[in-house]
């Protein structure tokens, strides 16, 4: 079965800092652009950061830009957020997406997608 899987979430202080892990199962990452997106209650869903699958290219949304950073470990089929001084505007649901695209692009249109992960939750309050 193929699935996405993240894992890193939690409880954390503003400024404080998290890593989430995306992690394929069932199938290898090498091939795919990795995008993270993140909705809280009552708002739209937010694509925040994506990794292209040659991992040339990177994006991230003006919200996260100088505090998120992403990457990837294709050998460990992994793609990692890091978040870094946390706000509680970050409080959300957060979950990653695969798209088998151009290795060089990414792009935070949702419905490119191919896979989705279940998702795990960020909170962020003191």
């Amino acid at each position: 079965q193929l699935q996405l899987v993240e894992s890193g979430g939690g409880l954390v202080q503003p400024g404080g800092s998290l890593r989430l892990s995306c992690a394929a199962s069932g199938f290898h990452l090498d091939y795919y652009a990795i995008g993270w997106f993140r909705q809280a209650p009552g708002k739209e869903r937010e694509g925040i950061s994506c990794i292209s699958s040659s991992g040339s290219t990177t994006h991230y949304a003006d919200s996260v830009k100088g505090r998120f950073s992403i990457s990837r470990d294709d050998a460990k089929d992994t793609v990692y957020l890091q978040m870094n001084s946390l706000k509680p505007e970050d409080t959300a649901g957060y979950f990653c997406a695969a798209e088998d695209g151009h290795p060089d692009r990414c792009n935070f249109a949702f419905t490119s997608y191919d896979y989705l992960g279940q998702g795990t939750q960020v909170t962020v309050s003191s």
